[in-house]
């Protein structure tokens, strides 16, 4: 028999990474419905309410096929919704990947580089990741800058589902300098 894996909920100064539920998806929905939001992901356009919920599965999904994945980010201080953080690595994929996703009214408050630390700490500690990448169309500036910011290595361009992107690297900190993680 299959047991559901427990999502871990990991809490930053200011945000919650918690399990996308169905409480989420009205907001989720919403997110993904916006041009602003979906202009550097997948093919760049827009979702309707039942693309969404698929993405919303597979994200779910992808945690008991893997046993990591895309989690729900909620402001600590009233549980709103602001958008994803979390790794991802389907099928086809290159590697190990940490992508984000933040409603337009929540970018430039450093909430992508504060979720990217606390996923990439996940990376390191609780999978023991070698490596994790962010694929960053070409053009997303911000998405580079925050890429930069977590420490990421431009290491190459690559060619992915039809979008030209940056390749950024993130590698494990040094043994002296790693946290236990909690």
């Amino acid at each position: 028999m299959n047991t559901m894996i427990e999502i871990p909920v990991i809490e930053t100064a200011r945000l919650r990474l918690t399990a996308l539920l169905e409480r989420h998806f009205d907001d989720y929905a919403a997110m993904l419905a916006d041009p602003l939001s979906t202009r550097w992901v997948g093919d760049g356009q827009p979702l309707d309410r039942t693309n969404a919920w698929r993405s919303l599965a597979m994200l779910i999904g992808h945690w008991q096929l893997r046993g990591y994945g895309m989690w729900a980010l909620e402001l600590k201080d009233s549980g709103q919704f602001i958008g994803r953080a979390g790794l991802m690595k389907p099928e086809g994929w290159p590697d190990l990947e940490l992508g984000w996703m933040l409603k337009p009214e929540f970018r430039h408050h450093g909430y992508a580089t504060e979720a990217g630390t606390a996923v990439l700490e996940f990376a390191w500690h609780a999978l023991n990741a070698p490596r994790v990448i962010s694929l960053v169309k070409i053009g997303n500036e911000a998405s580079d800058r925050v890429a930069e910011r977590l420490g990421g290595e431009h290491i190459e361009d690559m060619d992915f589902f039809g979008a030209h992107n940056h390749v950024f690297a993130y590698y494990p900190p040094c043994p002296q300098q790693r946290r236990a993680w909690a």
